[in-house]
């Protein structure tokens, strides 16, 4: 049986960032568990290459969320990565942070520590911002992750942030800066046409360490305890007719499986709701009610519009152009394959009398079959999402069987609060009113999707239902909270409650949703845990002015 000091689960984005820092310490040996195989597949490194990952169960564990009465009965896909950097290597290469009212109130709540002032030194040491202008205050220039701008200039994204400027939209030169409003072309983690996952900027380099060990294809299957001391983790080599395999840690098990598999992989290990735990015939080894709770995520309608008099990804993504498009990307590492999904963003607010960004809206030139980002249309489009940036609606991760590879229950249970729903209805009001600006107009033909007959309330609600998708931001599903919070899993030093040995280190610790995606605020939360794990002192506050 071997034995390391820290046994990792999960070498996503977190999983990435630990393996590399805590390694950085030659007198301690370090485990990464991977249930995905290495990074290999090649549409991972090309930035389009997301259309395939999507849809890939070779590096994505291809999850579903359960239907709902605000999905219209449909089963919403939550794709989640499952190779090395987990979900930084499937996703849309977007770096971006959110706000300061978000972490500071995550410290209000009383989790000590993570106050934006304090968490701003560890976003910054996690990034390296290339552009020609760096404010200092914000931003990082030594990270493992490069950040750049996108580069690609369109007509049609043009017009679209002139006309959201003519709206009283400001332009914002970095919305990852010292305000989020406004509307910018989008800033992403893809140096020289390549996607930079955290394996590539943060775990590949310490694999050159002789004290890491990294084991692909090897799916957790339990925690091993000593009594309520964490002490191991079993897992079965190569899938489930696999041997099983117990690797043991002498200081500490690290869950960094994500909002869907630390919460699992918890449940399965007996740590979690006692109900749930009893009713699948697993012992109960430590009762946890907040296990699988406060699970959160964005969800977006998208409207579609036809463009007439410019051409967009759809046409270039067929026949002879795409061939081009190909060759040009091979040749330059420019052109439509080295795009995000999503071009242009867009921070506002849902009523022009509150001093609240709560709106969070994207615009690309280009749109997808039936609003999924896998399938583009046949004709020339374009697309407008928006969605409700802080989320009040909660929902859960259950394991659905004691058999680890059965995947769990995903209840995001979207739009569920009314003030959700509320704040959706302005965003896509604001959608409309940004397609029919004046200067979209030359290039605006008709409104595809919802269409011009969808004017009340009522009828953009059921659009919502209809086409509406997950913006892929799952969370909260291992809540970082004080004692005093029944649904609190871990506490501000990310130790399971109750549990010694244990911690969990991702998105599912975070106390509420950021106004961002998330992957920016993962990297900052490991690499705040790592100082943590090590016993080293916290980076020093930055103190803003008012």
């Amino acid at each position: 049986m071997d034995s390391f000091d820290y046994v990792i689960v999960g070498a996503g984005s977190a999983g990435s960032v630990l393996a590399n820092r805590l390694s950085e310490d030659g007198t301690v040996t370090v485990c990464v568990l991977e249930a995905g195989p290495r990074d290999w597949h090649p549409f991972i490194h090309i930035p389009a290459g997301f259309m395939y990952t999507l849809v890939d169960p070779k590096v994505n564990w291809l999850y579903s969320a359960e239907a709902s009465e605000w999905t219209g009965g449909r089963r919403i896909a939550a794709p989640r990565g499952k190779t090395l950097g987990g979900s930084s290597s499937i996703n849309g290469h977007i770096y971006n942070r959110g706000q300061r009212l978000d972490f500071d109130g995550w410290a209000q709540r009383g989790n000590r520590g993570w106050g934006y002032a304090d968490v701003l030194p560890y976003f910054r040491r996690s990034e390296r911002r290339i552009a020609h202008e760096v404010d200092d205050t914000f931003r990082g220039r030594e990270g493992q992750m490069p950040i750049t701008d996108l580069e690609w200039r369109d007509p049609l994204c043009e017009a679209f942030i002139e006309g959201a400027v003519e709206m009283g939209i400001p332009l914002n030169r970095d919305y990852n800066g010292a305000q989020q409003a406004g509307v910018n072309y989008v800033q992403r983690i893809i140096r020289n046409g390549r996607r930079v996952s955290a394996a590539r900027g943060y775990l590949h380099p310490a694999m050159k360490r002789p004290n890491l060990t990294v084991r692909t294809n090897a799916h957790a299957t339990s925690i091993v305890l000593e009594g309520k001391k964490a002490v191991g983790v079993r897992y079965r080599k190569g899938g489930r007719n696999g041997p099983e395999i117990e690797v043991r840690a002498r200081r500490e098990v690290i869950l960094s499986g994500g909002s869907v598999n630390s919460p699992q992989l918890l449940q399965l290990s007996g740590i979690g709701p006692a109900p749930l735990l009893q009713s699948l015939g697993i012992a109960v080894q430590h009762e946890l009610p907040g296990v699988g709770e406060n699970l959160r995520d964005h969800y977006a309608p998208r409207f579609v519009a036809r463009v007439k008099n410019a051409e967009t990804i759809n046409e270039k993504s067929h026949g002879l152009k795409l061939a081009g498009e190909v060759m040009k990307y091979f040749v330059s590492r420019k052109g439509i394959l080295a795009l995000n999904p999503t071009l242009i963003y867009v921070f506002w607010k849902s009523d022009e009398h509150i001093d609240n960004y709560d709106l969070q809206l994207t615009f690309t030139p280009a749109s997808y079959k039936e609003g999924v980002q896998s399938k583009l249309d046949d004709f020339p489009g374009m697309t407008i999402a928006s969605w409700q940036q802080r989320p009040d609606s909660v929902g859960y991760v259950r394991a659905k069987s004691a058999d680890p590879f059965v995947h769990p229950i995903i209840q995001p249970n979207y739009l569920a609060a009314e003030s959700d729903r509320r704040v959706l209805l302005a965003g896509m009001k604001l959608a409309r009113r940004l397609l029919a600006s004046r200067p979209l107009s030359k290039y605006y033909d008709r409104e595809e999707f919802p269409g011009s007959q969808a004017q009340s309330d009522e009828d953009l609600l059921t659009a919502a239902k209809q086409r509406g998708t997950t913006t892929f931001h799952l969370m909260g599903t291992c809540r970082m909270a004080p004692d005093s919070d029944p649904t609190a899993v871990v506490d501000d030093q990310l130790r399971v409650r109750g549990i010694d040995g244990l911690r969990v280190v991702d998105a599912s610790i975070m106390p509420t949703m950021p106004s961002a995606n998330l992957n920016a605020s993962v990297l900052m939360i490991a690499e705040k845990a790592s100082d943590m794990i090590r016993g080293k002192q916290a980076l020093d506050p930055v103190i803003l002015a008012d």
